[in-house]
């Protein structure tokens, strides 16, 4: 029904006079246009009020300039239909018009990818240093679509060109298969949420630092020892990483101390929680907790837990509890034993065999020993 009314409507241009017929398809395609363009401003107003976020305001102002532009150009293009008549002039007037209008649509599209992806990552570090990747690959699908229908038009063969395109994509693949392996692993890495810029994190390798930036290529760690430690993304793709500041930021640190046998432990706990609550570097919540953990060769093993507000803290944190622990300690009378070794010397004779019989403090028995002079 709509082909049929547009062919009766062409029809009826045809019949009146040609400088008629050319005011009333470009004067019709001017006022077409601006009725799209007023009413397109109107319809993304109130559109855009509606709908929460600013992505769909950013499709509606990116693809609203390419619809009236076009039909600007369609309406141009039957003008010159109906002035020119010579076939030779046919196929050439469409394909430039086709030509503008593809070209409009590509960057009016390249826009928007820009635009969706900026409003997206507006409030994510990594993914304002991830747009232009995105951005990249979104204009180059563009243009290699573009490109292709552009030479469509003009009826060129375009096999060739894409088995030209096949092996050099092979030899450029090949040539930089690191560089493409860094680009999809922080793709990868972008997708998964790994890490973002200011996180604490540990490598496979023991490396510990705060990230400090992402790039196409690579990460860049600032160590404990303040040096920056590059690792290409594709390493760190396949590696195995410890995110330190996710998914909450405090972490806990262990003390871990020996008291001597006979110690009242409840003593003992008492003034391990009273350090930690002493300790400003120590969070209220979650409560430090004291922990007995087991029987040692020469103490009680003892160790308390708490948490700190970053890991970058926890050298800081552990160093200050280890003085005020051992402070506490002197100052309570309670011991921290160390492993002692008693020897026994049992009949000893002057040129004779002398047993050796060493024990620990506890008074388990060690391996004996002999020593003496010639046997005869």
């Amino acid at each position: 029904m709509q082909s049929k009314l547009a062919t009766d409507l062409w029809a009826a241009v045809l019949a009146l006079p040609r400088w008629q017929g050319l005011l009333v398809v470009v004067g019709g395609s001017l006022l077409s246009a601006w009725l799209v363009r007023v009413g397109g401003d109107v319809a993304i107003k109130r559109l855009t009020r509606r709908i929460p976020g600013d992505v769909d305001a950013v499709i509606f102002r990116s693809v609203h300039p390419a619809v009236y532009v076009t039909v600007v150009l369609v309406g141009g293009y039957l003008g010159i239909r109906l002035l020119v008549d010579v076939p030779a002039w046919i196929d050439p007037s469409k394909a430039g018009m086709l030509t503008l209008v593809t070209v409009v649509w590509a960057v009016q599209l390249a826009r928007m990818g820009g635009g969706v992806s900026n409003e997206l990552t507006s409030d994510d570090t990594v993914g304002n240093q991830m747009v232009p990747i995105f951005q990249n690959v979104w204009t180059a699908l563009l243009l290699g679509a573009s490109a292709f229908l552009v030479l469509w038009y003009w009826r060129v063969n375009v096999t060739p060109l894409l088995a030209s395109a096949g092996v050099l994509g092979i030899v450029i693949g090949l040539a930089a298969r690191d560089t493409i392996a860094n680009l999809f692993g922080s793709i990868a890495l972008y997708a998964d949420g790994t890490y973002k810029v200011g996180d604490f994190v540990v490598l496979e390798s023991g490396e510990r630092g705060r990230v400090e930036d992402i790039s196409i290529r690579s990460t860049v760690l600032r160590t404990r020892d303040d040096l920056l430690v590059t690792v290409p993304n594709a390493v760190l793709n396949t590696a195995t990483i410890t995110n330190e500041s996710s998914p909450e930021r405090e972490r806990r640190v262990r003390v871990s101390v020996g008291v001597a046998y006979g110690t009242d432990v409840d003593h003992v706990e008492e003034t391990l929680h009273a350090v930690a609550a002493a300790e400003d570097v120590v969070l209220d919540e979650p409560e430090p907790r004291v922990r007995f953990r087991g029987f040692g060769e020469s103490a009680l093993d003892v160790e308390l837990l708490c948490w700190i507000p970053a890991p970058v803290l926890r050298g800081r944190a552990t160093h200050r509890l280890n003085k005020a622990v051992y402070r506490a300690f002197l100052d309570e009378g309670i011991e921290i034993p160390f492993p002692q070794r008693v020897v026994t010397m049992n009949g000893a004779s002057d040129g004779g065999l002398r047993s050796v019989d060493q024990r620990s403090t506890d008074g388990t028995p060690m391996d004996a020993a002999t020593d003496g002079g010639p046997t005869g």
